[in-house]
């Protein structure tokens, strides 16, 4: 019996009240598109099936038409358990107006958690999470008061604390490649990252669910090459043709992207000379040669455009926890794919390394930071964006830089030669307490874990007594455009610095 079914068919295996476990990255990357969308406009139709309970490591969509927003329909979806919620605004507001239950877990969690699913293991036990949100003492990875259940819980082994993380049964998997076989054997080949796709096919099928793939191209069987299967047929029950799936939301097909072809990094665009700009060259200096690093989305992901522009790419390894290593990783709605990646990996395998301490040096975004040297980076007054991979990243690498604009909200600056501020922002980032505990920096002296901050105007330093003022930008105004600014008042070094100048040409 083949495999190959109409969309129709395979929605019909859906039911009311399943868990559904979906592979895909933010900006359309391995998304199964044309299966999401079909499923929000039956529900649409026929009101069913009803109150699902979606599972995704990574944030899904396009913060527009693509992804989890496709399903964001009030009795479609019941349980919302993401990795991150940034890119579904209409999920989020869901969430917000207390429609479904909203839960933010740890990407790299969630795709371990495939792993332990398919090997019949009680769950994930992970120091990841401890004294962050996560931590069911504080949150429980909560998103909202319609989100009851505790899906955390604190355990003691080896005389210390970890977090356990329960296991789910999955009753249907869905996910994407890019040719299947009429085995149902999937390949690749134009797919700009790998993620967790077999891990979660594995996690479906020892559940006793289904497995729906979504795939570009057919091919007769025997005629994939045995180490281009990447999901292999005996994991997969359904298969759904969509002869128009894109690469991203943004590229048909890019083989630099897939890693099949390489290109000149100096033609790709550099960044304007703004506070971006400035933040990424001063977070730059803190690399050294051979070091293997992570950048996160937002403002680190120019950090990799600053090495393209001033030719230091050949020295260092970014990755990036969807699993490419090396090359170039890219900015904006796709952020999670690289030009020129040296190797793709699967996601699982990745966080597997991050967990262990591999990461050298990681730099991630700031929304808020703290007198506790907390930062924020999932959850601010209605804005829900979730935790990603970065409580994973920055729990466990050897050293964490967050990187963000001084104040949020109309700040506008000139960065020629100094900085002058033409536009102060209305929101204050340096805080009391944050509005949500993404990184602990209690957790981070425990350990003796090496942080900084950077902003286009300071740079402060965690110690064990507390956070440090260590270096300012020229041109500004030491009371007036740093500590007025803040609303706790920091620790002044007794050897505060100027930026270099070469951050503002």
């Amino acid at each position: 019996m083949t495999k190959v079914v109409s969309i129709e068919e395979a929605l019909n295996q859906i039911k009311d009240n399943d868990l559904v476990a979906i592979l895909g990255s933010g900006g359309g990357v391995c998304e199964p598109t044309y299966i999401l969308k079909a499923l929000g406009n039956k529900y649409l139709k026929e009101n069913k099936p009803c109150n699902l309970i979606l599972l995704h490591a990574n944030g899904i969509g396009d913060r527009d038409t693509y992804g989890t927003d496709a399903l964001a329909y009030e009795g479609l979806v019941k349980r919302d358990i993401a990795g991150h919620w940034g890119m579904a605004p209409k999920m989020a507001e869901l969430a917000l107006n207390e429609k479904i239950e909203a839960y933010n877990l740890p990407q790299g969690v969630i795709s371990q958690m495939y792993q332990t699913i398919a090997s019949n293991k009680p769950g994930v036990i992970t120091k990841t999470g401890l004294n962050t949100f996560i931590d069911p003492r504080i949150e429980g990875g909560k998103m909202n008061k319609s989100a009851r259940e505790d899906l955390v819980r604190v355990i003691e082994l080896n005389d210390g604390e970890w977090l356990f993380y329960p296991n789910m049964k999955i009753d249907v998997g869905i996910v994407r490649g890019t040719t299947a076989d009429l085995n149902g054997n999937i390949s690749y080949e134009e797919e700009a990252a790998v993620l967790d796709g077999i891990s979660l096919a594995q996690a479906a099928k020892n559940s006793g669910g289904i497995v729906i793939a979504q795939v570009k191209y057919l091919t007769q069987k025997g005629t994939l090459k045995p180490k281009d299967v990447v999901i292999p047929g005996i994991y997969v029950d359904y298969i759904v043709v969509d002869e128009n799936q894109m690469q991203t939301c943004e590229d048909e097909y890019k083989p630099s992207l897939a890693g099949n072809v390489k290109i000149p990094l100096k033609t790709l665009e550099p960044l304007e000379l703004d506070a971006r700009k400035v933040i990424a060259r001063r977070a730059a200096k803190e690399i050294n040669k051979g070091d293997i690093i992570n950048l996160g989305v937002g403002i680190p992901s120019g950090i990799a455009a600053v090495a393209a522009e001033e030719g230091f790419m050949d020295n260092i390894f970014f990755t990036i926890e969807q699993g490419a290593i090396g090359g170039m990783p890219a900015g904006g709605v796709k952020f999670g794919v690289s030009y020129n990646a040296d190797a793709m990996i699967d996601q699982t395998m990745q966080f597997n390394f991050y967990d262990g301490g591999g990461l050298d040096i990681a730099f991630l975004g700031m929304a808020q930071l703290d007198k506790f040297g907390n930062v924020n980076s999932s959850k601010t007054g209605n804005l829900l964006l979730g935790c990603g991979g970065a409580i994973n990243i920055s729990q466990n690498a050897k050293k964490v830089i967050f990187c963000g604009t001084f104040t949020a909200k109309g700040f506008k600056g000139d960065f020629k030669d100094k900085l002058s501020i033409i536009n102060e922002g209305s929101i204050k980032k340096a805080v009391e307490n944050v509005d949500q505990i993404t990184f602990s920096g209690d957790y981070a002296r425990k350990v003796k874990q090496p942080v900084l901050y950077i902003t286009e105007r300071a740079v402060f330093e965690l110690t064990q007594e507390g956070v440090v003022l260590t270096e300012i930008a020229p041109g500004i105004d030491f009371e007036k455009d740093i500590l007025d600014q803040m609303d706790f008042t920091p620790i002044i070094s007794d050897k505060l610095k100027i930026f270099d100048n070469d951050l503002f040409y």
